[in-house]
């Protein structure tokens, strides 16, 4: 098990560059497995959830081939879909359902086992089948535990689809299974999350019939076939909120580049709250130093709430970044975690470094600021959490050590080299 041995208390300053927005190159993956022309996708970033898509792509029958010119791009075709998705790799991350709605929509079939991921809470597949139901499918899961989904030729059809939950992944499957489909298909209810703006982009460019990108509703015209393209992916905007966080939390001067400031309002909104402010241009935003940030009181001088809401609220994945900053910041903020009830656990570990933190139950937190944090042997159990603990360490007195760092390195590409660009004291250790 790799660990992070982190030596903090110093402000980090400098320049990096944001990556490809995780949640956008693994739909955008599995959206190859559609068309039996190539697919070519840049800013692909270089993380274990990426590598283990493409496993599953290769494992299924596709070439997939790094541009060893270009870092970040892949070439991928699936000329032919060979088998079923290997048990061992589904177990590995969440993602590997995104492999259900291209596979039913080309094959009629998917056979996979349940996926794996971050241990945040339940998080359920119902909406999924519901969706492939409305499109005219058979959902079930076999004694072995193996999910089974088909459906006939001449059932599939484009319908009326309501999804119970503004789920992403769902939204996703729907949209992907959809675009085969005879005849109209409404999605009421969808996400609308930029990495899902990213993946109805990209099928549209393959010849794909969607209106209403970036809304709740989306309409899709089922198409026969879809061609090759090339996209690319969009900056990861929960990357550059992670390093907003880490710059304020140890009273750095960081400057990020490569940003889309369209899809940063709610998240500065958020930042706002616990006092957190940068200054943009053009593509990059600068978050200056400041030893004082202030937690904004509520207009009436109560206690502020910062919380999470599908897309465009504040991203779920930031409220872990949030927590932690918030312990260096002046003031008391009520964070409120809407949509997992496990994932808000983490705080034992940074109680345990001396945060100010009353964990009110599964959804809440009180942080009291600021508050001198000491180094201590933590363990990630997610990717989100895994990062607000590395933040923590970055700001800490004395050594850390954070163990099961592979979760952290399932959503950030090259952390530590970023980290150690910025000053950073952090050493990444390989053990058997």
């Amino acid at each position: 098990m790799s660990s992070y041995t982190i030596h903090g208390g110093k402000p980090l300053s400098g320049e990096i560059t944001t990556s490809g927005n995780k949640n956008s190159a693994l739909p955008c993956i599995a959206a190859a497995l559609l068309t039996d022309a190539e697919i070519i996708l840049h800013n692909i970033p270089d993380i274990e959830d990426v590598r283990v898509m493409l496993s599953i792509m290769e494992s299924i029958g596709a070439s997939v081939v790094r541009d060893e010119g270009k870092a970040g791009t892949f070439r991928i075709r699936a000329a032919d879909i060979t088998g079923n998705i290997p048990e061992d790799f589904a177990q590995k991350i969440r993602a590997s359902i995104l492999f259900a709605g291209p596979m039913l929509a080309r094959t009629g079939k998917v056979v996979l086992a349940p996926p794996g991921g971050d241990v945040i809470g339940l998080r359920r597949l119902d909406t999924h089948f519901l969706a492939f139901a409305a499109l005219g499918a058979y959902s079930s899961i076999d004694k072995n535990g193996m999910l089974q989904i088909e459906v006939s030729k001449e059932n599939f059809k484009g319908n009326e689809i309501f999804l119970d939950e503004m789920s992403v992944t769902a939204t996703e499957n729907a949209v992907m299974a959809a675009v085969y489909a005879p005849g109209k298909t409404v999605i009421r209810n969808a996400a609308s999350e930029p990495h899902i703006q990213d993946l109805c982009n990209l099928l549209i460019s393959m010849g794909a019939k969607i209106l209403g990108t970036g809304s709740n509703l989306l309409t899709i015209k089922g198409v026969k076939t879809l061609h090759g393209s090339e996209f690319t992916i969009g900056p990861d905007y929960i990357e550059i909120g992670s390093f907003v966080g880490l710059a304020a939390a140890t009273h750095g001067d960081v400057v990020i580049n490569g940003v889309d400031t369209a899809q940063l309002p709610i998240i500065r909104t958020g930042f706002r709250k616990i006092g957190i402010t940068w200054e943009e241009s053009g593509k990059a935003i600068r978050i200056p130093p400041n030893n004082n940030w202030l937690i904004q009181p509520d207009i009436s001088g109560m206690i502020p709430k910062v919380d999470d809401a599908p897309w465009p609220g504040f991203p779920p994945d930031l409220l872990s970044i949030i927590t932690v900053v918030a312990t260096q910041s002046q003031g008391t903020v009520l964070v409120h975690e809407k949509m997992f009830e496990s994932r808000m656990f983490f705080i034992d570990m940074l109680i345990r470094m001396g945060a100010r933190i009353i964990l009110c139950d599964p959804h809440r937190a009180v942080i009291s600021g600021p508050a001198l944090l000491h180094g201590a042997l933590v363990t990630s159990p997610d990717i989100r959490a895994g990062m607000a603990l590395v933040i923590a360490s970055l700001c800490a007195q004395g050594e850390s050590v954070i163990q099961n760092v592979y979760q952290i390195e399932r959503g950030y590409e090259n952390l530590c080299k970023k980290l150690q660009l910025l000053g950073a004291d952090i050493t990444r250790n390989e053990t058997s």
